[in-house]
């Protein structure tokens, strides 16, 4: 019988730890090979809005009534925007007697405004409905009232309107003066004819 030779023990104690160490090589190269490509999450952040400004709170007007009315020479308060139907129903309504085609009953009023309501078949001088007359405030007017004023047509007033709401309220002629449409010649005529007040 044959004897291993003295060394063969300590051999195979290194081809065992090779063979090992080859199949850890192999199974960490096969690992980092099949690996899948990490996901990538991008965040992207809203796109900034525009902040709208708060709405200033209009308070209640005084209007005085004074004609052909159920309560005449009354005064009464109405809600902001309020127009001179509202100021005639509010002091009971108009009389038999009254002349509601000389009254502008569509007019919207403002705080200290008057509305009078004449009789019929008279003489008598209409007072304007409201009181202000041909003044319109530029900065809370509607697009039909702006259109009212002299050199101002539909285009152009509502503009006026546009660039209100996208800069602002109007503070001057000047400031006015840049709105597409309006000119020198413009701005003369609407000179006394429109209030900046808010």
């Amino acid at each position: 019988m044959s004897e291993l030779p003295p060394d063969a023990s300590p051999r195979a104690t290194i081809v065992a730890f090779l063979l090992v160490a080859a199949a850890i090589i192999g199974g960490i190269v096969l690992l980092l090979s099949t690996r899948p490509t990490p996901v990538q999450i991008t965040v992207n952040p809203p796109l900034p809005t525009r902040t709208l400004e708060p709405t200033p709170t209009r308070l209640p007007i005084l209007v005085y009534v004074t004609g052909e009315v159920a309560q005449p020479e009354t005064t009464v308060t109405l809600p902001y925007g309020s127009r001179v139907q509202d100021a005639i129903d509010a002091a009971g309504g108009a009389t038999e007697n009254a002349d509601l085609t000389r009254v502008n009953v569509a007019a919207i009023l403002y705080d200290g405004d008057q509305v009078h309501v004449p009789p019929m078949s008279t003489d008598e001088t209409v007072l304007a409905t409201p009181l202000g007359g041909g003044i319109v405030f530029i900065n809370r007017a509607t697009a039909e009232e702006i259109d009212t004023l002299p050199g101002i047509g539909e285009t152009t007033a509502q503009a006026i309107v546009a660039y209100r709401e996208a800069n602002g309220p109007f503070t001057s002629m000047e400031n006015l003066d840049q709105v597409e449409g309006i000119g020198p010649s413009t701005l003369a005529e609407l000179e006394g004819l429109i209030s900046f007040e808010p």
